[in-house]
């Protein structure tokens, strides 16, 4: 089996049995990075691009060794040192990527659609790494991933998801990959920071964080975006925290053997305590190694493995 096109853009459309050839694929890649000496001959001779208009460091970081694992060459644009910064279009920049040779490039944007403009601009194959508050399917995929691996399923799991999911493009790109694979999605946070409509895509929005979290075997807590703070969506961090903050306690209302995950970068003691995000159940490290081994199986069947 292949996935079905040549770019990794959201997984609204993608199929179940895509989303399985893709965990399946990252099981091999993780020993790999688990070897003494971490580097295949797989790719050898393709080039990964990374062109990023945001900061990141877990996900721009994460690719770039995915593919240097697999022996691909990668470079890397920062819009900021690019001639972005001079008025060039994003369709351009990404023509002139193409036109160098590069056989993906990875895109981060600050504006939703931006990576299937790109997808529908180049013949080279296109991975979104985040476009605004859409979607971000690479950090979706290596959660169903952590999931997988410590649970061994997916299918009638009680997933809840915490905090901002109006900014997230984590939580939409999770609730397509959990709904598709059979989980039952929770979603609980502070009303004006829950989509008008968001029901819509298969999860349940909970009127009170404990209805969210009671019996849960996944919680899953978002990074309160304190730069939107000023529009006023909420009345305070210390407030978010009283009311949100996923602590000891809360965490005590999910099932004894809930895994605690996070996307990254964390404020704690605003959406988690540090007792908790260092604690026993949570796999927030494992999520990043697992980011490693997703991203390479993304590569190997984008341009390597699917033969295209």
């Amino acid at each position: 089996m292949e996935l079905r096109g040549k770019d990794m853009v959201g997984l609204r459309n993608i199929t179940s049995q895509e989303i399985e050839l893709i965990l399946d694929t990252a099981v091999p890649m993780k020993g790999i990075i688990n070897r003494q000496i971490k580097k295949v001959p797989t790719l050898r001779g393709r080039t990964l691009v990374t062109v990023f208009y945001e900061a990141s460091t877990r996900t721009r970081t994460s690719f770039e060794l995915a593919a240097k694992y697999l022996s691909a060459d990668t470079v890397g644009i920062a819009a900021a040192t690019s001639s972005v910064s001079k008025g060039e279009s994003l369709k351009d920049t990404a023509r002139n990527i193409a036109a160098m040779g590069a056989d993906v490039v990875v895109l981060r944007h600050p504006m939703a659609g931006a990576a299937e403009l790109l997808a529908n601009t180049l013949s080279a194959s296109v991975i979104n790494a985040g476009d605004g508050a859409h979607e971000h399917p690479s950090q979706a995929l290596l959660d169903l991933f952590t999931v997988r691996e410590k649970k061994g399923r997916l299918d009638g799991l009680k997933v809840a998801i915490i905090g901002d999911i109006l900014h997230s493009r984590v939580a939409r790109s999770d609730i397509w990959g959990y709904t598709r694979m059979g989980a039952e999605v929770r979603l609980a946070g502070p009303a004006t920071l829950i989509p008008k409509d968001i029901e819509k895509t298969g999860a349940r929005v909970c009127g009170k964080i404990e209805d969210a979290l009671a019996g849960a075997d996944v919680v899953n807590v978002l990074r309160i975006q304190t730069e939107r703070q000023q529009q006023g969506l909420f009345p305070s961090l210390r407030e978010y925290s009283r009311m949100f903050c996923i602590n000891r306690e809360r965490l005590r209302l999910a099932a004894p053997d809930a895994l605690l995950m996070h996307p990254g970068p964390m404020n704690r003691g605003i959406e988690i305590s540090p007792d908790v995000a260092d604690g026993l159940q949570s796999v927030i490290t494992e999520q990043v190694t697992n980011g490693v081994a997703v991203r390479m199986a993304l590569l190997y069947l984008l341009i390597g493995g699917g033969a295209r």
